[in-house]
């Protein structure tokens, strides 16, 4: 009789510990998102500092979320968002991103993050910019002297704001033969202008990140004019309705939140003694000064 009641007490608890087991992973399952890839369209100064290596894995593990990365300028990011093609992006060309968001590709543009933009040279210095304050005032100092400027010419961010400046400055460079376009990201654009000894306009994160084997100098920074903001925006899954909507506004939340936040604030302070990037979920452009 014992041994009977035994063996009912095992069975159960048996029971018991499958119907557990049964929720459990019911539960989990839920929690796993239906459509877990997730495409981000990006500028390669995100990529180049090494910031979407630390913060791509953390969402991932957070959400079950797999995020593929493609890395282009700001212009082809949003090329890719017009098309279909990415579900979310990460960039830093304001013009362009309010028309990106006027015509209806975009949705939710919130403020992620900014650095500077720099304009970096050779130590030698052939157009004498070291003391400029202004950037158009430096820009105008290298069209005068011819010489020579490595342009990314690809429509990135980097680049649009690089042609506001040239047009600032009221030259036009196209065609000249100091002038010349790498058509490369901003780390292989930074490579190109040091083997040359040219004169390249940068974001100062990726900078940082490969100045140890440039040899190349900040000649040009601290203007209003080289502030570098980047904001994160989904792609309307109205116009596109196969984008993964859901992805993109779990990362965007993602980058936005104070988690993520305080990563950026601390990213590239114990290695190069400065933030590559500084936090601006929350702020407006007035406060940052535009």
């Amino acid at each position: 009789m014992e041994k009977l009641k035994t063996i009912k007490l095992i069975i159960f608890l048996s029971t018991i510990t499958l119907l557990a087991f049964s929720v459990s992973s019911a539960s989990a399952a839920q929690s796993q998102p239906k459509q877990k890839n997730i495409i981000l369209a990006t500028t390669t100064s995100t990529q180049d500092t090494g910031l979407l290596d630390i913060l791509i894995p953390l969402f991932e593990e957070k959400t079950g979320y797999f995020v593929k990365t493609i890395a282009v300028g700001s212009g082809q990011a949003m090329a890719m968002g017009q098309k279909g093609e990415a579900d979310v992006l990460l960039v830093h060309s304001p013009d362009a991103e309010k028309k990106f968001i006027a015509d209806g590709f975009g949705i939710n543009r919130r403020l992620v993050m900014h650095n500077d933009f720099i304009i970096v040279g050779p130590s030698a210095d052939q157009a004498k910019i070291k003391d400029t304050n202004l950037a158009v005032e430096a820009f105008k100092k290298i069209a005068e002297t011819s010489a020579l400027f490595m342009s990314r010419g690809d429509n990135s961010g980097t680049h649009s704001q690089e042609k506001k400046l040239w047009k600032a400055a009221g030259v036009n460079p196209e065609g000249q033969k100091w002038y010349q376009q790498t058509g490369l990201g901003m780390g292989q654009t930074l490579n190109v202008a040091a083997e040359k000894k040219g004169y390249t306009l940068a974001d100062s994160g990726t900078y940082l990140a490969m100045k140890k084997n440039l040899g190349m100098d900040i000649l040009v920074e601290g203007d209003a004019a080289l502030l570098n903001i980047y904001h994160v925006i989904e792609v309307n899954a109205d116009k596109w309705p196969k984008a993964n909507a859901k992805g993109a506004r779990a990362f965007a939340d993602f980058m936005v939140s104070a988690k993520t936040q305080t990563i950026i604030k601390k990213f590239g302070v114990d290695k190069y003694g400065s933030p590559l990037f500084f936090p601006d979920a929350g702020k407006t452009l007035e406060e940052l000064g535009k």
